[in-house]
């Protein structure tokens, strides 16, 4: 069902893009005084307000070239429907001074029928930020995320590219029905706190035939996210796809309807993965389906496919206190592929709320390293296993 709607939620944003586009007037921002290699903020702030200004549909054309960005923020509500056209590349400052905590580089906001496309690049020349350690200070909180899309709805973010982001490559807040297609996401495995594609607190938000590496989870889903489905998506480096981590702060939201479905996972340190604080506030996380997916070489700093309901980084929490995050209506179907680590499978749930109804069927995880045969380790949780799969699943 998630799949079928998925696919004519994508159908639906990008006729709506095409239609929009081939209507809407161009605000071009060398019109507005735009040069390449030089720096673009007030051009493009000029561009920007005429065209959300506009009664008919509009689009904001950043040519080929380089621009140079010190930091945008894009916000509506606009009048009609706007495209935001990048066919060249803005670039960053390289010193990621003067942003405050959660803050992004670009920000679209409060936009309705926004279209994101043009075959550009978002540059964020973060390389000499990476290398810190986020775990000691609050460093990488400041440093800036290349694109936030707060409060957006009704939307498409198709054909672009995020480079070398500071922090987070794409923020999701509050959003629906915002859909990401043919998105590039590209950054070293080094790079730390550098998350694919974060989504919080948003509903309806799709991720469909794209393409991540990076130095963090390449997708990670919050509190709060209601039907998110990702489908052919690649991802490596990276720390895979995750669920969280929840938990940590009071008065989260529930998290309900995750659907991964038609993936690949390549050279990263976890594959598929949902992540919960032990001695944490309470929680809810439920109805999340993990389907055809492709493992190669996963792993090599946990497993391929996870429930981890004692993650605790940098060793700065109580992990002796179960968390009490309830899991629940899970499943993992045919996935299949290369493990970097003995155990291939890890669920690891909770003492003082076991996961509840977690299916596994068709599972063919492979380990050819030095550990050992390949394995699973289950703590407080009965799977229902259905076929033979390999490894064999314990039941705890």
């Amino acid at each position: 069902m998630a799949t079928k709607s998925t696919r004519i939620a994508v159908l639906f944003y990008l006729l709506l893009a095409f239609i929009v586009d081939g209507e809407a007037k161009d605000f071009d921002v060398r019109t507005y005084g735009a040069r390449p290699n030089g720096d673009i903020g007030l051009a493009l702030a000029k561009a920007w307000k005429d065209a959300c200004a506009s009664p008919t549909p509009s689009k904001v054309v950043i040519p080929s070239g380089i621009y140079n960005l010190k930091v945008a923020k894009f916000e509506g509500p606009c009048k009609a429907p706007i495209v935001f056209q990048l066919q060249g590349t803005l670039k960053a400052q390289t010193n990621p001074s003067g942003f405050n905590e959660g803050e992004g580089w670009i920000t679209f906001l409060r936009i309705d029928k926004l279209t994101l496309t043009g075959g550009g690049t978002f540059d964020g020349q973060g390389k000499n930020t990476w290398g810190k350690q986020c775990s000691s200070t609050k460093y990488c909180n400041k440093l800036p995320m290349n694109i936030r899309f707060d409060f957006i709805t009704n939307s498409l973010v198709e054909n672009i590219v995020s480079l070398d982001s500071k922090q987070f490559h794409i923020n999701v807040l509050g959003g629906e029905h915002l859909t990401f297609s043919s998105v590039k996401i590209i950054a070293p495995g080094t790079s730390a706190n550098t998350d694919g594609i974060h989504i919080g607190r948003s509903t309806s938000i799709n991720i469909t035939d794209s393409f991540i590496q990076t130095g963090d989870d390449c997708i990670s889903i919050g509190d709060g996210s209601r039907q998110i489905t990702i489908t052919k998506v690649t991802c490596g480096p990276g720390h895979g796809i995750s669920v969280g981590s929840l938990g940590k702060y009071p008065k989260e939201e529930p998290v309900q309807g995750v659907f991964v479905r038609n993936c690949t996972l390549k050279n990263t340190m976890n594959g598929i993965r949902i992540k919960t604080w032990p001695d944490s506030y309470n929680g809810v996380a439920s109805d999340m389906h993990f389907e055809d997916i492709i493992m190669e070489n996963v792993g090599s700093a946990g497993n391929p496919i996870v429930i981890d309901q004692a993650y605790c980084p940098w060793n700065k929490c109580n992990a002796q206190i179960p968390s009490k995050v309830r899991i629940n209506n899970v499943s993992f179907k045919k996935i299949r592929g290369s493990s970097a680590t003995a155990v291939a499978v890890k669920l690891a749930c909770s003492k003082s709320f076991p996961c509840q109804n977690v299916q596994i069927s068709d599972i063919n995880l492979t380990y050819s390293g030095k550990e050992g045969p390949v394995k699973s380790q289950c703590q407080n949780v009965k799977p229902t296993i259905l076929g033979q799969p390999h490894p064999a699943l314990c039941i705890a």
